[in-house]
C-alpha cells in the first residue's frame, strides 16, 4: 500500500534500535497530529542523516532553545516501509527544517509508486536527532583496533591478524 503522509506539525522525531548490537533493526520514528509513523531504515542511513542534519545546522542560526530531552522511539508492531532516499531542505521564513522520506523501490517493478513522508521539524528537534542517534550507533559493537571492522560477544576473525 503507498503512503503520503504530511507532517507540518512534528510533536517527535527520532532515532531507534530494537534489538541486540549486531542484530539491531534500525527505525526512523515520526510522532506527530496524533499519529506515529515507523520507518526502517539501515544504521549507515541514520548515521548519513544524521551528519547532514549537522552540516545543515552549522550554516543556519545557532539553536537558542534546545530541547530538555530527546525522544525515544516507541517500538513499532511493524514499520510503514523500508527507507530509500531522504531529501533535505531548511526553510528560511518558518525556521523549519523539512525532511522527505521514500520508500526503497524493487529493483524489477518500473511502475512501482513509491510512500513518501514529509516532515517539518524545527532545529532544536534535529539536534535532538543528531544527539540521539549518534548515541545510538556509539552504542553498537565496538571497533576492531586492527582492522576497524564490528567485533562480536565472542571477537571476530580479523582479517588483519591472520
Amino acid at each position: 500500500m503507498t503512503v503520503f503522509r504530511e507532517f507540518d506539525s512534528t510533536d517527535a522525531f527520532a532515532a531507534g534500535a530494537i534489538g541486540l548490537p549486531g542484530a539491531r533493526t534500525f527505525y526512523l520514528q515520526v510522532r506527530g497530529e496524533n499519529e506515529a509513523l515507523s520507518i526502517k531504515c539501515e544504521k549507515e542511513q541514520v548515521v548519513a542523516l544524521s551528519a547532514f542534519l549537522r552540516k545543515m545546522l552549522d550554516d543556519a542560526p545557532s539553536v537558542t532553545d534546545p530541547l530538555r530531552e530527546s525522544p525515544q522511539i516507541i517500538e513499532p508492531d511493524e514499520a510503514t516501509f523500508a527507507l530509500g532516499s531522504v531529501g533535505l531542505a531548511y526553510d528560511r521564513g518558518d525556521d523549519r527544517v523539512i525532511l522527505q522520506f521514500e520508500e526503497l523501490s524493487p529493483d524489477d517493478d518500473s511502475d512501482f509508486d513509491a510512500s513518501k513522508v514529509r516532515i517539518r521539524i524545527t532545529r532544536a528537534q534535529a539536534v535532538a536527532f543528531c544527539d540521539t542517534a549518534d548515541r545510538l550507533v556509539r552504542a553498537g559493537r565496538p571497533p576492531c583496533i586492527y582492522c576497524g571492522l564490528p567485533v562480536n560477544r565472542d571477537g571476530h576473525a580479523c582479517p588483519r591478524m591472520n
